[in-house]
């Protein structure tokens, strides 16, 4: 691994742990409103847009002047073919993640849901310029960390499996999410695929992008809007159940 990619590994984890400090240094300045709780998760989204977008910089432009690796230089994919993975990636990741789910949870009794998607949905409702940050920097920065940096030197001296198994549990792993690290591990495996496939890292990186732009879409901005229309389909099976009683 050349050192420019150990740089970008460096500067990824103080991004992931910038929020130590930057929380503190906030507060000092006054930032922060409301309640305990509700200031905490303010400082929180601030502290994690702030040190997310650095680091994206930063991350980027060591990325972009990196000497680019020979073995994903030879065979890469056309424009068409480009598009077509990344439009059949986003499908393939929605795949692995519901195939996925379904085996953590009938197999394993893990409940659907996940705390780190809801605290994410939570910050980015307090503070809306966190969506970009999750839609956009985040899944660029994963993917040049996880697919080029990490599966990239693994998959030089080992098999893709050993290669996309271990960039993917590591990648699960810092999400801090231990009941659904299956989830994220099939997600990194499908995005290291694309990467092969395609030998282009804007093939993973689009991908997914797409689905946390889609996340951020249903779970934020048509949060409110969605679970309106639960609760008005519930209300109604309720009285169509009542009147089917009174009926029969």
């Amino acid at each position: 691994m050349n050192k420019k990619y150990w740089l970008i590994i460096v500067v990824f984890i103080l991004m992931q742990l910038s929020p130590i400090v930057l929380v503190p240094t906030l507060m000092a300045l006054g930032y922060g409103e409301g309640t305990s709780e509700e200031m905490l998760g303010q400082l929180n989204a601030m502290s994690v847009t702030i040190a997310f977008s650095i680091g994206f910089v930063i991350i980027s432009l060591i990325a972009w002047r990196a000497k680019p690796d020979p073995l994903f230089q030879r065979n890469r994919a056309g424009l068409k073919q480009t598009v077509l993975w990344t439009i059949g990636g986003i499908f393939m990741a929605f795949a692995a993640q519901y195939a996925a789910g379904i085996i953590e949870q009938f197999v394993f009794g893990i409940e659907p849901g996940s705390e780190n998607t809801e605290m994410i949905v939570d910050m980015a409702t307090s503070l809306p310029a966190m969506m970009i940050v999750v839609a956009v920097f985040v899944p660029i920065m994963e993917e040049i960390v996880f697919r080029q940096v990490i599966f990239g030197s693994l998959y030089k001296k080992f098999n893709f499996w050993i290669a996309a198994l271990t960039s993917g549990f590591i990648f699960a792993l810092v999400h801090m999410d231990f009941e659904h690290l299956l989830i994220y591990l099939s997600m990194g495996v499908v995005f290291a695929y694309l990467y092969v496939k395609t030998k282009r890292i804007i093939v993973p990186i689009l991908a997914h992008v797409g689905i946390n732009s889609f996340v951020m879409l249903i779970q934020v901005v048509f949060g409110e809007q969605i679970q309106d229309m639960i609760d008005e389909l519930e209300e109604l099976e309720q009285a169509a159940m009542a009147l089917l009683g009174g009926l029969f």
